[in-house]
């Protein structure tokens, strides 16, 4: 069983706006069992809809499109959709009517005739009820493939597809089990990794795949096993994983097993009943960004110091000028003491501090760009680290944020 997703919008091509749709909808779409063989972006445009509907039907069994819903001018995908089929009748869902005008009591916002028309189907589609927002999905099943249209609206889109899509994408079809398993990296490139593991991936089953996923200093082995006997595809899975281990073990930091390393981090503060803050520097927040990103995180996080330069960092953090002259705020010395004062000041068990030199400029001294310290504090004292991540800059940033996280949750295991 196999999908194609379909974004529309101008914004997506002019590069207003990231297609993070595809990317959710990809993920929850594999998790039952249906495979994604192509993604498209294109215009708010009849004739490339009309010719994206048309390559997508000779190619999958599961057409999703999102995007061009609206009631206004500019969204035609529902009226592309209806020419695409041959519909020229439209039916009025009045519980679409109350839906829209509920909604829009909430805000003290007059309903229209225009949003009228957000009610109006094609008569050959099945309405998918949006609670979320005005505009509803819709379902169609035509020469043996299902299309949906969904609302671009992220919020929107997720609601209809876990609620609506999904469910009926079950029932409908008999699908097979994909299941992936997910091995992280650090301290090779993915060229050396392959030479170790070659034997193995030759050899795997025909039913296993094996993909590398090379990030800012680490390197994640994705292992892919699609089949109808779930306990056939986990065995293999699971020898597999164990030749991995005597093959490349001094690389292996642990399995992704579907969670962000912020949310493991989350888990593991909640699980031990901790709290942690950051100071940052070359990172600007970065860390801190990344940690409360995940729901919840008020429970384990206090908060950040950012502290672009030496003044702030001796004003907030009282770190000594003795020191940073000493050693400048690119140290090992300056790392530690930002550590150790914000986790003091914070009141928390843990705190991450990353000083650095980023890029493309040394900021007045004389350390090399790439040059990062990176500090852990907790009540066994401070814990300094130093890398060097060469260049450009947004590497070294992304890079330090990664290490950080890897640092502190090396703690909590």
């Amino acid at each position: 069983m196999n999908a194609e997703i379909i974004t529309i919008g101008d914004e997506i091509l002019i590069g207003q706006i990231v297609d993070t749709n595809s990317q959710w909808i990809a993920q929850e779409l594999n998790k039952i069992g249906v495979s994604i063989h192509q993604i498209s972006s294109i215009q708010d445009d009849k004739q490339h809809i009309l010719e994206a509907l048309k390559e997508a039907e000779n190619r999958a069994d599961i057409v999703i499109v999102t995007g061009g819903l609206g009631p206004t001018k500019d969204d035609i995908t529902k009226k592309t959709i209806a020419e695409y089929f041959n519909d020229e009748r439209v039916v009025e869902y009045p519980e679409v009517i109350d839906n829209i005008k509920g909604l829009f009591e909430k805000i003290n916002h007059p309903f229209n005739e225009a949003q009228r028309y957000q009610a109006q189907l094609p008569s050959k589609a099945t309405l998918l009820m949006n609670k979320l927002g005005t505009a509803p999905g819709m379902w169609f099943f035509e020469n043996e493939t299902v299309f949906v249209s969904l609302p671009g609206v992220p919020y929107e889109m997720k609601g209809l597809m876990k609620y609506e899509v999904l469910p009926r994408i079950q029932k409908q079809f008999q699908l097979p089990y994909i299941i992936h398993k997910t091995i992280l990296t650090y301290g090779q490139g993915e060229s050396l990794i392959a030479e170790r593991i070659e034997d193995l991936e030759n050899n795997l089953p025909d039913f296993i795949r094996l993909a590398y996923l090379p990030s800012f200093g680490s390197v994640r082995l994705r292992l892919s096993a699609k089949g109808t006997n779930k306990e056939v595809l986990e065995k293999a899975l699971s020898e597999t994983i164990s030749v991995l281990k005597t093959l490349i073990s001094d690389v292996i930091t642990g399995f992704d097993e579907g969670e962000t390393l912020e949310k493991q981090i989350g888990n593991l503060l909640l699980e031990k009943q901790k709290t942690i803050c950051t100071a940052e520097s070359l990172t600007g927040g970065k860390i801190a960004s990344t940690i409360v990103s995940v729901p919840g995180a008020s429970n384990y996080f206090k908060g950040s110091f950012v502290t672009y330069t030496a003044e702030i960092k001796q004003e907030l953090l009282g770190v000594s000028p003795e020191i940073i002259k000493k050693y400048t705020v690119v140290s090992k010395e300056v790392a530690g003491a930002m550590a150790l004062s914000a986790r003091k000041k914070m009141h928390t068990d843990y705190a991450i501090a990353v000083t650095g030199n980023a890029g493309p400029t040394t900021d007045h001294n004389n350390k090399d760009v790439g040059l990062v310290f990176i500090a852990v504090a907790s009540e066994k004292g401070v814990e300094v680290h130093e890398f060097n991540f060469g260049q450009p800059r947004e590497k070294v940033i992304n890079r330090t944020v990664n290490k950080a996280l890897e640092l502190i949750k090396s703690q909590l295991v």
